[in-house]
């Protein structure tokens, strides 16, 4: 089979493409695996270290542009992992860029799998980002999404269209609602939520690190880790556990700032906590205390997906990761 992933080159879809080059493939149909025989990865740019591997082609485009979609579609394609995104306060603070790439590229992709001889199956990463305003203390399935940002507006459009194009047969797509990533590793991204992972990552290298928001200040997290077993375990259920309601709100974990700290603490001693301290960023605080921290998520309970036991248990993935 051919599995294509755009952002192939980010954090997430670096560890999605290791992931499914260990697995080997996917299974198509309970009890059916297909074995991975090519495997696309496109993006604007690509970590130094590339995996190496004879199944994988890497592809230096723009997915909103039709050349390199051209070449990535243009043997069958059999599922598609659509992770290139611009993350929240960079759509926020450009507009026309979030548009472009967000919503606009997200539809040249859906068009180029309705070009497909047979339609293929499609994972589109969405965001809690869908929810905001005045929302219930607990979200859950029924939940109407009342995005606050461009970011997230951008991304409930494309839950939509996800969710027509699958209707029409043009494609059988599932959106995944993920939480706030946490732990990322590298540098710090535009992501209004980037600080989650710097005021853990930066301080456990030996660094200061800068918190914009409370430390009263929920957020609904998920390791890399689940987040990636996440987006197989999505495109690998068949479409009719799926049915009409093609989006689902990912597990996750409830965590404030001051708990994450807390626990930063106990692992790590309070020495490396208090390599943290709190700078106010307004506008940073605005988009992210938009969000919900409370989730209910039976149907992903009842579909197998899994999250994080507590926020220790992330950080000490996280940690296991540095002595890898």
């Amino acid at each position: 089979m051919k599995i294509v992933i755009t952002g192939g080159g980010g954090f997430i879809g670096q560890m999605l493409a290791r992931a499914l080059l260990a697995r080997g493939g996917l299974a198509a149909e309970p009890g059916a695996k297909r074995n991975l025989n090519q495997l696309v990865l496109l993006d604007q740019a690509f970590p130094s270290n590339r995996i190496k591997d004879e199944r994988i082609q890497y592809e230096a485009g723009d997915a909103g542009n039709t050349e390199p979609l051209a070449r990535v579609f243009a043997a069958n394609v059999d599922a598609v992992f659509h992770l290139a995104a611009v993350v929240s306060a960079g759509a926020e603070a450009d507009f026309d860029l979030g548009m472009r790439v967000n919503l606009d590229a997200a539809r040249r992709v859906f068009e180029t799998c309705r070009l497909q001889p047979v339609a293929p199956r499609l994972v589109f990463t969405s965001s809690v980002a869908a929810f905001g305003g005045d929302l219930p203390d607990v979200v859950n399935d029924t939940t109407a999404a009342t995005p606050q940002s461009s970011y997230g507006t951008q991304k409930v459009i494309g839950e939509l269209l996800v969710t027509d194009y699958t209707r029409k047969g043009y494609l059988d797509g599932r959106t995944v609602r993920l939480p706030t990533i946490v732990v990322r590793p590298g540098k710090p991204n535009r992501a209004a939520s980037g600080f989650m992972s710097s005021i853990l990552r930066e301080p456990l290298n030996g660094e200061p690190a800068v918190c914009p928001v409370p430390p009263e200040a929920k957020m609904w997290i998920l390791s890399p880790a689940r987040a990636v077993d996440a987006l197989i375990h999505a495109i690998e259920l068949p479409p009719q556990d799926w049915g009409a309601n093609r989006t689902l709100n990912a597990p996750g974990t409830t965590v404030s700032v001051a708990e994450a700290l807390a626990a930063l603490a106990r692992i790590a001693g309070r020495d490396t906590a208090a390599r943290v301290r709190f700078e106010r960023d307004v506008a940073i605080e605005r988009i992210v205390l938009s969000w919900p921290a409370r989730f209910v998520t039976e149907r992903a309970a009842r579909l197998g997906f899994r999250g994080d036991n507590s926020i220790e248990e992330i950080i000490r993935a996280h940690l296991r990761t540095l002595h890898a």
